[in-house]
């Protein structure tokens, strides 16, 4: 009698259910597959259903493509939904399987809230199994959506990352977790503040301060992506790189482990740890395996000597070799300043195991005022105490400085090659040898002109103070005179091969780059203001035919089973 009067109690709230139906919202019953033992207890849990697993099998519950499996179910009919008690299985198609030591679910929302060593398991052929662990989980079946808020674990074929909050979208098999993410992986480790990460492809995309440290590479950014299988990804705001004894710091950083490279757009910093010097560009490229930098873009190199800074420009830059055997090269319009030094030619040599900085092609040298042109230029640098140490220039060799009093005359000397010598980094001695030519406007102690020495002789010392010409000392076989001013026409004050650029001087480091380097139009760095939809841009990559993401197979979520036949109820018991 109890057995028939319970079966059309559920008979009529079933049917009260379908009522319900018609709404605008349709509301779907939970249906019971397999009931097991029936009791009820109305003093603990008034109005449910308590179905307790038998001998042959636990209660089983099925409810729009899920099927759910327990020790212990109270089923509240008339609300439609239940709690499942030990040893919980919740299987959603072949894809998405729960376990789990309670739950509670809602039919009218199908909302599931998983509680005691939850594990959610996602099947697909492409991307294997991934696992989800934590202690409480809330399942959105509605919106295919499961999420924790009390730390979790998800472990698949690649890597294991833990949060303490986080958010899984079925149907695109994303992740997005949210506050103290790490990923662990054989070959480095990530944290980040904010991360979606993508089973199927393995990618990641942060937000907020990230950092990624690998066994030679350590990368940090506040917005990027990274592909965790290849270890290769970018950076788009605050990015740094610590790369094979070097720092890159750009608007946006590329980084390929495999490749061994890295690339940076947009205000660039290439440090060396070791060298202790920069370069700044707007484009550089980073080989660890030939030691190389490839920079471009308004590209400059700085280097400290002593306690001044000199830099070297070119419209390309490479440095390529060890620490300590650095050699640097700078094509087409290279220019160097440092306060006191400055020059320009076609290109620059430097090499740092000999300490040789060469301009080659056209070159020109100015020292304070002094003007030095020759067929090439050498600076050279002692390399125990890192100051300049001398300096030639060979064949052709030609100085020119502005007299500083009258403005109008040239101080000139020639000769076949030129040989400096520098002390704290300042030139203080000049040697010119074979046929040297000297023309030099000479005054009184007053300021007062008394004439102009014009002398040739086969070897001319100059010495100078503060960058000005002190004193002149002719070697040998000195042949010339004094002549007054009057006496010596306007052609003849100037030396054969006498040609004046002062107006090209580099007289600041702005000065090193010209209207070209100043007109560069930087490309927009997308994402840097606004995040980027990754969604999409993760079916864009998908694009690729030979990407695992487009083998994704159909969702099967919208499914609907209906059993066939009535709940296998055993036996009735009341407790009222």
């Amino acid at each position: 009698m109890v057995a028939f009067l319970f079966c059309t109690a559920l008979a009529v709230a079933q049917t009260a259910a379908k009522e319900t139906e018609k709404d605008t919202t349709v509301v779907k019953q939970i249906n019971i597959v397999y009931g097991g033992d029936l009791t009820k207890d109305e003093i603990q849990y008034p109005g449910a259903f308590i179905f307790t697993k038998d001998e042959t099998q636990q209660v089983q519950f099925e409810h729009q493509g899920a099927d759910l499996w327990c020790d212990v179910a109270i089923f509240y009919l008339n609300e439609n939904r239940l709690k499942a008690i030990g040893n919980i299985r919740l299987q959603q198609g072949d894809s998405i399987e729960m376990t789990s030591g309670k739950i509670d679910y809602d039919g009218n929302s199908k909302l599931a809230k998983a509680y005691e060593n939850v594990i959610l398991d996602s099947q697909t052929s492409e991307a294997g199994s991934v696992q989800l662990t934590t202690d409480t989980l809330r399942f959105d079946r509605e919106n295919q959506q499961a999420y924790y808020q009390d730390f979790g674990t998800v472990i698949d074929s690649a890597n294991t990352l833990t949060s303490e909050i986080g958010r899984y979208f079925m149907e695109i098999k994303k992740y997005q977790f949210l506050d103290s993410v790490h990923i662990d992986n054989p070959q480095y480790i990530l944290d980040s503040e904010q991360l979606d990460y993508y089973t199927t492809s393995k990618n990641a995309y942060m937000y907020g301060p990230s950092t990624i440290t690998g066994e030679a590479y350590k990368i940090y950014c506040e917005r990027g992506f990274y592909d965790t299988k290849i270890e290769s990804g970018y950076g788009i705001k605050n990015t740094r790189i610590d790369y094979n004894n070097r720092i890159i710091e750009g608007d946006s950083v590329y980084f390929n482990k495999a490749k061994e490279f890295a690339s940076a757009t947009n205000n660039i910093t290439v440090t060396d740890t070791i060298n202790k010097a920069i370069i700044r560009a707007h484009y550089a490229e980073v080989f660890k395996a030939k030691d190389s930098v490839f920079a471009t873009k308004r590209a400059v190199t700085i280097s400290l000597v002593e306690k001044d800074s000199l830099y070297i420009h070119g419209d390309t830059l490479m440095i390529t070799g060890k620490p300590k055997e650095r050699v640097l090269r700078a094509f087409r319009n290279a220019k160097i300043f440092k306060t006191d030094l400055s020059g320009k030619c076609d290109s620059i040599h430097s090499e740092e195991k000999t300490g040789v900085t060469q301009l080659i092609k056209r070159p020109i040298l100015w020292n304070g005022v002094n003007q030095m042109t020759g067929d090439s230029i050498h600076i050279i640098s002692n390399l125990k105490t890192e100051k300049l140490d001398s300096l030639k220039v060979l064949n052709n060799a030609f100085i020119i400085s502005l007299d500083s009093i009258s403005k109008t005359g040239y101080n000139q000397a020639k000769g076949i090659n030129l040989y400096g010598q520098f002390k704290d980094n300042d030139l203080r001695i000049i040697d010119l040898d074979k046929n040297t030519e000297v023309l030099y406007y000479m005054y009184n102690s007053d300021d007062e002109l008394i004439g102009i020495n014009k002398t040739i002789s086969s070897a001319i010392r100059i010495t100078l103070a503060n960058n000005e010409i002190e004193n002149l000392t002719f070697i040998k076989d000195p042949d010339g005179d004094i002549f007054p001013e009057a006496e010596l026409p306007l052609e003849s004050r100037k030396l054969k091969g006498f040609i004046w650029r002062g107006d090209e001087r580099i007289a600041t480091k702005e000065d090193i780059f010209d209207a070209d380097d100043n007109s560069i139009i930087l490309p927009v760095i997308r994402g840097i203001d606004h995040p980027i939809d990754i969604d999409a841009e993760e079916e864009e990559r998908s694009k690729n035919p030979n990407d695992p993401v487009n083998k994704i197979p159909p969702s099967t979520n919208t499914q609907t089973t209906t059993p066939k036949e009535r709940p296998k109820v055993k036996k009735v018991k009341t407790n009222q």
